[in-house]
């Protein structure tokens, strides 16, 4: 069982999956693919491709389903919003242009 994976895009559990996790599997939330770039303990946007796995093949959506042989999910995979980032530009925004 995947008990300690969640969704890369929306952040809900995936403890229903099993693993390995198959090149069509989705979020029961969201239904966002998970045998993704994103997903993967790999995925390291400071390295090269992104990826940390020398000899893999570039991915160039790194959200779409794809198929590399060294994918592994990664648990911490979801990054929430950084919502305070956003109203604060909104706030600049509406200072700047005026509210609609």
């Amino acid at each position: 069982m995947a008990h300690d994976l969640v969704c890369w895009k929306c952040g809900a559990a995936l403890a229903a999956l099993s693993l390995p996790l198959r090149r069509l599997d989705e979020c029961p939330r969201c239904h966002a693919e998970l045998h993704v770039c994103r997903m993967c303990a790999d995925y390291d946007t400071s390295v090269a491709k992104h990826c940390r796995e020398p000899i893999a093949e570039e991915v160039s959506d790194k959200t779409q389903a794809n198929f590399c042989d060294f994918f592994k999910p990664r648990a911490g995979a979801y990054t929430p919003p950084d919502t305070a980032a956003m109203d604060k530009a909104r706030a600049e925004l509406e200072k700047l242009f005026g509210k609609r």
